[in-house]
């Protein structure tokens, strides 16, 4: 099924949407879900970020409306045509997130929401080496993804929603120690918090 649903919920929005919505109900809704990542920051109009694999921008739009300077990369060339069309206010960017074309210390916050369940081990590393570049000292990582539940009742509705939309990748980062690696990498100082009977972690973590 998996080879049926995934590509076309990306080829059509309205599908990709749906499934996104539906998804972030047990936190309280889309708009709850797309600022749980930036609970608790400081962000001000000046605040250079960077949406890392934006997609078609559903968390752009709403980090256009705390900063002036909000720039989106993706590597899917359909996905930035959507996200400038749907919010035309950021800069966006086409290229791996793993080889970001952007200098050393140029963004005060990166963030990324359910991304990184779509890379392998070794290409999830190297994206983590490159946002801790990118990052100012004392800039910071926000990141929303999925987690292996704590909650057993949560395991079901995680397991279907992996075998309809996603592949392998979802269930190795569920088997993954985020906060392990991001230490292993340089940060020093992480905060995970877990929603929805713990299949959604939330990771701030500061350069």
């Amino acid at each position: 099924m998996a080879t049926i649903l995934r590509p076309l919920s990306y080829r059509y929005p309205w599908l990709y949407n749906t499934v996104s919505r539906l998804s972030a109900l047990p936190v309280g809704g889309e708009e709850k879900f797309r600022h749980l990542a930036l609970e608790g920051l400081t962000i001000t109009p000046d605040t250079k970020i960077l949406d890392l694999c934006c997609g078609g921008g559903l968390t752009t739009r709403f980090l256009v409306e705390k900063s002036n300077d909000v720039t989106g990369l993706d590597a899917s060339a359909t996905a930035i045509s959507r996200a400038k069309k749907n919010v035309p206010q950021a800069d966006y960017v086409e290229a791996l997130a793993e080889k970001m074309p952007f200098a050393d210390q140029q963004f005060d916050l990166v963030h990324t929401s359910v991304a990184l369940h779509e890379m392998e081990p070794q290409q999830l590393t190297q994206i983590l080496k490159e946002v801790y570049r990118v990052l100012k000292q004392g800039g910071i990582l926000a990141l929303i993804d999925l987690h292996q539940p704590t909650n057993y009742l949560f395991w079901p509705p995680v397991a279907v929603f992996i075998w309809l939309f996603e592949t392998e990748t979802a269930w190795q980062l569920l088997n993954t120690d985020l906060v392990a690696q991001l230490k292993s990498i340089g940060w020093a100082e992480c905060q995970q918090r877990l929603y929805a009977g713990g299949s959604l972690q939330v990771i701030q973590a500061r350069k």
